[in-house]
């Protein structure tokens, strides 16, 4: 029996066990994340500590692009590993669970300062977001590893709105919290629950089984390896141009970062309507997860992406037209469904445009590339928003996918019906 051939059979024979536990980390982890919720309950906690749109900018920088930005320069370690899951345990739980605690003293900084109190939970937010980048090229590797490639979308979907589900409940729970507890007690709550939930999560990660992998090819230095990323996206053409199409409609990430903050300054809502705002969106998570997993197995990461661009793009229209708050949570329940695609078919559709052997680079370029282009973007939106006001560049996004939109259906192939490169 071939080695490739033993690893599948392993593969297969753990296919159950792999997708339970990793199903309850996702389950624990989003789950957790309703108590942070990263576009409704960070930004409004964070516009407590300080009225600036330049920090407002600043979050969503992070919390967009900490994640991705790292991905390429892990890639060429992450592809040495025979047991990807090393890094997400042994080193994630240090680089992106621990400051998740840390997030509580933080917190309770605000009762001596709030600038001190600003700064820690800054770093806090950037060292968890920059740490689980580090280690995302090697857990994605690890999922495509454990899971077929028929499968991914029904494992992604299935954990994705398991998690989003039971997110609701949280997201409900920080309703009451921020509605029972003065700031910053309030938070203080919700950040803790929320990291008790994240590093149980870690404890279902831990339990994965997979099967050890021997990368047949040479080991390369960093040096070489950065000089043969230009010819990797000079020879595919097909991912060149799927690249090119993130610039566009990667534009949503401009306005998602403000629209809590507008909602809540706008009607001079309570800090507690984020909690209603993340239920609205964590529902169309969960229908989005559930949807889009089965749509994505069966007619490809490509027509999921281009329904989630769209959706992306009329969320961002209503925002710039409404005149009336409760359309919002519309807003926020397209924001989810769309979010939900963008990230089970923005992971998964970059392990079809490769082999195996080269799977972590092509996910550190794609990841790190649409992190370039989300630097820019939140910037952008915090400058729009400051000298045009957020209509304008909610309208502004709008235009922008709705071209990206066009760009990946008519200019990029659905990679499941082409050879590889």
């Amino acid at each position: 029996m071939s080695s490739a051939t033993s690893i599948e059979t392993k593969i297969e024979r753990d296919y159950k066990f792999n997708f339970t536990v990793n199903f309850f980390d996702g389950l624990f982890f989003w789950f957790g994340v309703s108590f942070i919720a990263y576009r409704t309950i960070l930004p409004v906690y964070i516009s407590n500590l300080t009225d600036s749109q330049f920090v407002i900018a600043l979050l969503s920088v992070t919390l967009t692009t900490g994640w991705l930005l790292p991905q390429l320069f892990t890639a060429n370690w992450t592809q040495r590993l025979p047991i990807k899951k090393y890094a997400p345990v042994n080193i994630g739980l240090w680089t992106e669970r621990l400051p998740i605690i840390l997030l509580v003293p933080s917190a309770w900084l605000a009762t001596i300062s709030i600038e001190l109190a600003l700064i820690a939970s800054m770093i806090c937010i950037a060292w968890h977001i920059l740490g689980a980048g580090v280690i995302a090229v090697a857990w994605q590797d690890m999922i495509a590893k454990i899971f077929p490639v028929d499968r991914r979308g029904r494992f992604f979907g299935i954990t994705n709105f398991g998690g989003t589900a039971t997110g609701v409940l949280g997201a409900t729970t920080v309703t009451w919290l921020l509605d029972r507890y003065e700031f910053p007690f309030s938070y203080m709550w919700s950040f803790l629950i929320g990291a008790v939930c994240i590093f149980i999560s870690w404890i279902f990660l831990a339990m994965t089984k997979e099967p050890r992998d021997e990368s047949e090819t040479e080991p390369v230095s960093n040096r070489d390896y950065w000089k043969q990323l230009p010819n990797i996206i000079k020879n595919d053409a097909n991912f060149r141009r799927y690249l090119v199409t993130q610039i566009f409609t990667g534009s949503g990430n401009m306005t998602i970062g403000f629209l809590a903050v507008y909602a809540v300054q706008r009607w001079s809502l309570p800090d507690s309507q984020a909690g209603g705002f993340t239920i609205a969106m964590l529902i169309g998570q969960s229908l989005g997860n559930l949807f889009l997993g089965w749509l994505s197995d069966r007619k490809g990461h490509k027509l999921s992406l281009e329904i989630c661009v769209l959706i992306t793009a009329l969320a961002a229209g209503i925002a710039a037209l409404t005149t009336q708050e409760i359309w919002f949570f519309v807003v926020f329940f397209m924001i989810g469904f769309s979010a939900a695609g963008l990230m089970l078919s923005g992971i998964s559709i970059v392990f079809e445009f490769c082999e195996p052997n080269i799977r972590p680079t092509y996910i550190g370029i794609t990841n790190t590339f649409r992190g370039i282009v989300a630097i820019a973007m939140p910037l952008i939106g915090g400058w729009l928003a400051l000298s045009q006001g957020y209509q304008t560049m909610f309208g502004i996004t709008f235009a922008v996918s709705l071209f990206g939109l066009v760009l990946l259906h008519f200019w990029v192939q659905e990679p499941r019906k082409i050879p590889g490169p």
